[in-house]
């Protein structure tokens, strides 16, 4: 594994080059030739700069949240948009649009959330009742989930012309992103540096019910915080930015070939690599077509999932 400086240093170049791509006239020297309230800079700090911090914030707090899918299941395959969490925040967001549409975004967020929670709690729950904890399974039984949820998200938004709003959020775009529009996400930040804080103990629940609680730890709370953090995480990218597939599936994974299961020694490089996949793949997205975009959630499920397929194969080919 790279040096943990270098994985900075990478992280920032891309966000540095991040600031610098679009369809406005923003570099250094138009930059140093124009005033504070000139439009180089006004582009920069309402729309260049949120957008790169929101980038860094959604990568890092959903490729970590990632990890912690996949501890609280011990099933390398899990993650929010393999196991329903993301589905059912949409269902949440959906349900308070419906209901209750000025209400605020807190409390559209506090709905959300829970309804993410839910649906995970019914993931787990569906895994203890399985004879079977087949490592392919799982991941599938997930999306089943998912897809079942989804299913009656779309129906409930057809009936209530909210079609175009619910396919807004099913892919993750941060091209509306603006300041006073991303700040949720330091939210998921905090969450982000709290799973660090409680790392060691996510390991050793990550080993089993029986295991945790002979080291004398209380497995169903330490459980219970991992659910609270995932949910929140993910209610928060899904109201700010919508989904973001595969990123807490990929990243975890090719963290943990190098590095192992140890939560604390590999959160930074989950981190960091989440970050840095986000905003390689949105200033890809930005150039590949340009001056048009192609959303950060297109980019990511293309590449995601070419990376899902290869870690199944490998999964497979290990187990033959």
């Amino acid at each position: 594994m790279l040096p943990i400086a270098l994985g900075i240093a990478i992280v920032v170049s891309l966000a540095l080059t991040s600031l610098f791509i679009g369809a406005s006239d923003v570099t250094l020297s138009t930059l140093l030739e124009s005033g504070w309230q000139d439009g180089p800079m006004q582009v920069l700090l309402i729309s260049r700069l949120p957008r790169t911090l929101a980038l860094i914030l959604a990568g890092t707090a959903m490729a970590v949240s990632g990890t912690l899918m996949q501890m609280l299941a011990r099933n390398r395959f899990a993650e929010p948009s393999t196991v329903g969490t993301v589905e059912a925040a949409k269902l949440g967001f959906l349900t308070v649009l419906i209901a209750a549409p000025g209400a605020p975004i807190f409390v559209k967020l506090i709905v959300a959330s829970i309804f993410a929670l839910a649906g995970t709690a019914i993931f787990l729950r569906i895994l203890q009742r399985l004879p079977l904890h087949s490592t392919l399974i799982v991941p599938l039984i997930g999306i089943l989930l998912g897809g079942v949820i989804n299913a009656v998200a779309t129906f409930i938004a057809y009936r209530f012309e909210l079609i175009q709003s619910l396919e807004s959020w099913s892919t993750g775009d941060f091209s509306m992103i603006l300041s006073g529009r991303y700040e949720l996400l330091w939210l998921a930040f905090a969450l982000t540096v709290i799973a660090y804080l409680m790392a060691d103990r996510f390991t050793v629940a990550g080993m089993g019910r029986d295991f945790t609680v002979n080291l004398g730890l209380d497995y169903r709370s330490v459980v219970s915080m991992g659910l609270i953090i995932v949910s929140v995480v993910t209610a928060v990218v899904v109201v700010t930015v919508g989904m973001i597939p595969f990123l807490g599936l990929v990243v975890p994974n090719l963290v943990s070939l190098t590095l192992g299961d140890n939560v604390r020694r590999t959160v930074p490089w989950v981190a960091l690599l989440g970050a840095g996949l986000v905003l390689a793949c949105d200033i890809a997205g930005r150039l590949i077509n340009a001056p048009y975009e192609i959303p950060i959630g297109t980019m990511l499920g293309v590449v995601g999932s070419a990376l899902f397929l290869h870690l199944l194969l490998r999964k497979h080919a290990r187990l033959a």
